[in-house]
């Protein structure tokens, strides 16, 4: 049994309250800013926002996972291990760039709105997954491993059903850090017009309402901590299973 596996569903619905009844808190905001023409943030609905938000940051970490996740697996093989220093120093470098200098750079490439961001989202993603990845395969035994080929197993039966079930717990880590991260990089999307949670964080800024950017900040701080504590039970579900296929 998962512990803690309702602490997902408390921040479920603290985040749907802050969603679809921001409104009801406008005495709260008045107190912030009581010189503001309006305190709630009007120009799109939170729920609107969340949705985009999250499509965003899906695609960018679907796209970090798999490329992540396939150097990582690449750059253990026996043929592959010569090329694992390049690898790593490549997605280091995607994470060196600050994600508004990749945005700057690719806005000229790929236009305004969603695609920069989430290029930004990759680069900036990828390195967890993939030194995870990396760190979980290379743990593995390499006895567990001729094992499995006592067995008759292919390399690829033995990736599958050996090694990656077995670095799945530390795989997940990666997963985990590199979506959180993305959930709160996504906001600067909205600086090139992406449209995200970040639109009543840089709407307050410009217009100097504190209480448009506590907002913002209130909703993607509660959509990262459920992310991730959903994350926290899959991982102590992985780790049971391997507890017990042990």
């Amino acid at each position: 049994m998962l512990r803690n596996g309702w602490v997902p569903l408390m921040w479920l619905l603290l985040l749907l309250v802050a969603v679809f009844s921001m409104d009801q808190f406008e005495g709260f905001f008045r107190q912030i800013e009581p010189d503001a023409r309006a305190v709630i943030y009007q120009r799109s609905s939170f729920a609107q926002l969340l949705g985009k938000h999250l499509l965003i940051v899906g695609a960018a970490s679907l796209v970090s996972v798999i490329v992540g996740v396939a150097a990582g697996i690449l750059a253990t093989r026996r043929w592959g291990r010569d090329f694992l220093p390049l690898v790593s120093q490549v997605a280091s470098i995607g994470q060196t760039f600050p994600p508004v200098a990749v945005l700057a750079l690719a806005v000229p490439l790929l236009g305004f709105g969603s695609l920069p961001t989430i290029f930004a989202l990759v680069l900036y993603g990828l390195l967890p997954v993939l030194r995870n990845t990396l760190a979980g395969l290379q743990d593995v035994s390499p006895t567990v491993i001729e094992a499995a080929r006592g067995i008759g197993m292919s390399p690829l039966q033995s990736l599958f059903k050996v090694e990656l079930p077995l670095a799945s717990v530390v795989i997940l880590a990666g997963i985990r850090t590199s979506v959180t991260v993305a959930i709160a990089t996504a906001a600067i999307g909205s600086t090139i017009g992406a449209s995200t949670l970040g639109d009543p964080v840089i709407a307050g800024l410009v217009n100097g309402n504190t209480a448009y950017v506590l907002q913002g900040a209130i909703l993607i701080g509660l959509l990262a901590v459920l992310i991730d504590s959903l994350f926290e039970c899959v991982q102590q579900w992985f780790a049971v299973r391997q507890g017990r296929a042990q």
